[in-house]
């Protein structure tokens, strides 16, 4: 086997392996890799016909590419909406991405209805890309009970909306936002969390602690 042989193999199969990818960002990029190496491969053998489909294809990825990448540090993009913790629809999106949500949040057994407990919904466009539930801990803190992003979303920074600039969270009054011990594939560090034991703290800015008496200063 020549090395243009090879080459076309190794094109073909990158190409078929992009489609099989649930991440539509990396979807895409292992697509225009693939089409770069068809286009050299086919030029070799001067198929020209595949040559301007690869193209054609290479620039249809790189817009995409482009605009997912705009997306991905643009707040505007997602919404966050908070909804009812026994809401049907939630519990049906819970209930189909059950498998899933367990790898990520092995302690997350479920919502229930609950006063201190809060759920919101992720959104791109119509679309759900995620849950955030949180309990009322006490003392100014909000447990996180779950953080889930589908693998569809997990390429870009939804995350950073919800615990940076959607603004939820000061007005339950909660000073710090926890989250659960030993999360699988925590990403709190780049949204500037800390660590807190086992799990990953986040002090909410704008948010102070209430005086008491034990933090009174005697005047005289």
């Amino acid at each position: 086997m020549s090395w243009v042989d090879a080459l076309g193999w190794f094109g073909s199969a990158l190409l078929v392996f992009s489609l099989l990818q649930a991440r539509i960002l990396r979807l895409r990029l292992l697509n225009t890799v693939a089409c770069v190496i068809l286009i050299v491969f086919n030029a070799v053998l001067g198929i020209w016909p595949m040559v301007a489909m690869n193209i054609v294809l290479s620039a249809i990825n790189l817009w995409f590419i482009a605009r997912m990448l705009r997306e991905k540090n643009d707040a505007s993009a997602f919404a966050v909406i908070e909804v009812k913790e026994d809401d049907a629809y939630v519990q049906h999106f819970l209930e189909v991405q059950h498998g899933d949500i367990a790898k990520f949040n092995p302690g997350f057994s479920g919502v229930t209805e609950s006063a201190g407990r809060f759920a919101y919904l992720v959104l791109h466009g119509h679309e759900t890309v995620g849950v955030v539930v949180v309990r009322d801990a006490g003392d100014g803190v909000g447990q996180v009970e779950l953080d889930y992003v589908t693998e569809r979303y997990r390429d870009f920074t939804p995350g950073e909306f919800v615990w940076r600039h959607s603004g939820l969270f000061a007005g339950h009054g909660w000073r710090t936002i926890r989250t659960p011990d030993a999360m699988v594939g925590a990403y709190y560090e780049k949204l500037g969390f800390r660590r807190d034991g086992e799990a990953w703290a986040l002090d909410i800015a704008g948010v102070t602690r209430p005086s008491t008496e034990s933090d009174a200063v005697d005047p005289a």
